[in-house]
């Protein structure tokens, strides 16, 4: 997500009169009431309200050793705008690796956690591209000039938000697509709008391309965004499917980036590319620097207390707590309702447009606590979550990684909590071994490991009840996003 002046800025939607996102301090409607679903812009460049224009004289970014200025790497003035706007001054390492290159239209794959800018440098690339080569003679609706796709939908929407941010200057069309919901009104923009860019899931995508009403002869860039995460879940036929449609890739500039560059997403580079640079941003550059890491030695019968303790004595500003199961998930919602500690949920089972009003009272801190599985959190991409819980330690140390990573974004600090028990203890010395640092247990006070006696009879009196009823799961249910589980397109 893109950031202005430390607080998440919120894309308005012209022409609708609302923005996006509430700013601080003021409620709207829901996002899903309160906007047409298709988020689609079609818009002027903005209008100037200041006396005289906006000029790269009025960013005024003092030069600093060892860093690179955005006024450095020749954007143009529309875009730089934008760029001030959001209080952008210093590309961060990512940006400041790879952005020459795409500037210069070279193919270039980056090794990236989210939050690190990936993001802002790879749309700033599109829209100088565009608007250093105009589109020639009429274009047909459904043929957008550039495409980004993204494994989940709450990732695509984040970037098409992006997107409206540093975009807001110039005269282009933006379109985000997903599965799940609003078919008919994307079918609808689709027919009767000319495109410069569209962020997509792969299957919906597919969808509309199978029927015709997208056609990506025409598309000049392409970007696939969090590829180890297209392979994990499943979606690199579509993914082929989708770049066999495109021009070949000597007429295409082709971006990838990937939280890890494993064999697999490497052969893609190499097929999918021409003479691709790669950029390297360690992942324990990420994880180290900017996230103070603490892990309670805590008995699994302990772990409620100890998360209830966490959340009234800490300076907590929003929560995401995970679990590795989506049954989990609901029996903690479950227990933190009955002890008085408002809270919402993201995991498979819940409906699409309820996940969306979620993330968007998560951000406009109207929810202070969510908790979630691996799949739907890795869609998460919220600014200003102070602390992310591991209730459950991971089985896979990579997604150690990729939950802390929804905290410490975009230079922030932030703090990651992991309690381990008897059994998730096991996997803590792969998880030291994938960051490259040992994690030291702390043995946490007494006194945090107790709750109210009138909230732990009710926990326990509904535990009782939920017990007798027949068909419950007990400790069970389908692990939420592993193997053998649902994994449809998203």
């Amino acid at each position: 997500m893109l950031k202005r002046g430390g607080k998440t800025q919120p894309p308005t939607a012209h022409g609708h009169g609302r923005p996006l996102i509430a700013p601080a301090g003021k409620s709207t409607a829901p996002l899903s009431s309160s906007l047409p679903r298709h988020r689609i812009e079609d818009r002027p460049a903005a209008r100037a309200s200041q006396a005289s224009p906006w000029t790269p004289a009025k960013f005024h970014v003092p030069p600093q050793a060892g860093r690179t200025r955005f006024h450095d790497l020749e954007i143009p003035d529309p875009i730089l705008h934008a760029v001030a706007d959001l209080e952008f001054a210093y590309c961060t390492p990512i940006q400041a690796q790879i952005m020459p290159a795409l500037l210069a239209g070279r193919d270039a794959g980056g090794r990236a956690q989210t939050g690190t800018g990936k993001t802002a440098a790879f749309l700033i690339a599109i829209f100088t591209r565009l608007l250093r080569n105009p589109a020639r003679g009429h274009s047909r609706n459904g043929m957008p000039r550039a495409l980004v796709i993204a494994p989940t939908r709450e990732l695509a929407m984040q970037i098409f938000k992006d997107a409206q941010d540093l975009s807001k200057y110039c005269r282009f069309k933006n379109l985000v697509v997903f599965g799940g919901m609003d078919y008919k009104k994307q079918q609808d923009q689709l027919r009767h709008t000319s495109l410069d860019l569209v962020v997509a899931t792969p299957g919906r995508l597919l969808d509309f391309r199978s029927s015709g009403l997208l056609n990506l002869g025409r598309v000049e860039v392409m970007v696939i965004d969090e590829a180890d995460r297209m392979l994990d879940m499943g979606f690199i036929p579509d993914v082929k499917r989708i770049i066999y449609s495109l021009p070949p890739k000597d007429r295409r500039q082709t971006m990838l980036f990937s939280a890890t560059l494993s064999q697999d997403v490497l052969r893609l580079t190499s097929r999918w590319m021409k003479e691709p640079m790669l950029i390297t941003i360690e992942s324990e550059q990420v994880t180290v620097a900017a996230i103070d890491q603490r892990v309670y030695a805590v008995s699994a019968r302990s772990k409620f207390a100890l998360l209830f303790n966490l959340l009234q004595r800490e300076p907590v500003e929003r929560v995401l707590v995970f679990r590795n199961r989506r049954d989990g998930v609901d029996r903690l919602a479950r227990k933190l309702a009955l002890a008085g500690v408002p809270c919402a949920q993201l995991s498979g089972e819940v409906p699409q447009e309820k996940r969306i009003r979620i993330l968007e009272n998560f951000r406009a801190g109207k929810i202070r606590v969510v908790i979630a599985t691996d799949v739907a959190g890795r869609g998460i991409h919220v600014e200003g979550i102070s602390h992310v819980v591991n209730y459950d330690i991971p089985e896979d140390a990579e997604d150690y990684v990729h939950r802390i990573g929804r905290t410490g974004r975009a230079g922030a600090t932030g703090i990651a909590v992991t309690f381990a028990c008897e059994q998730g203890a096991f996997n803590v010395p792969a998880i030291e071994k994938f960051i490259g640092r040992s994690l030291t247990c702390i043995q946490p006070d007494e006194s945090w490991l107790k709750i109210p006696e009138s909230i732990a009879q009710k926990v326990s009196a509904a535990a009782a009840v939920r017990a007798s009823r027949p068909g419950r799961f007990r400790s069970g249910g389908r692990p939420s996003g592993r193997p053998g589980g649902s994994r449809g397109r998203r």
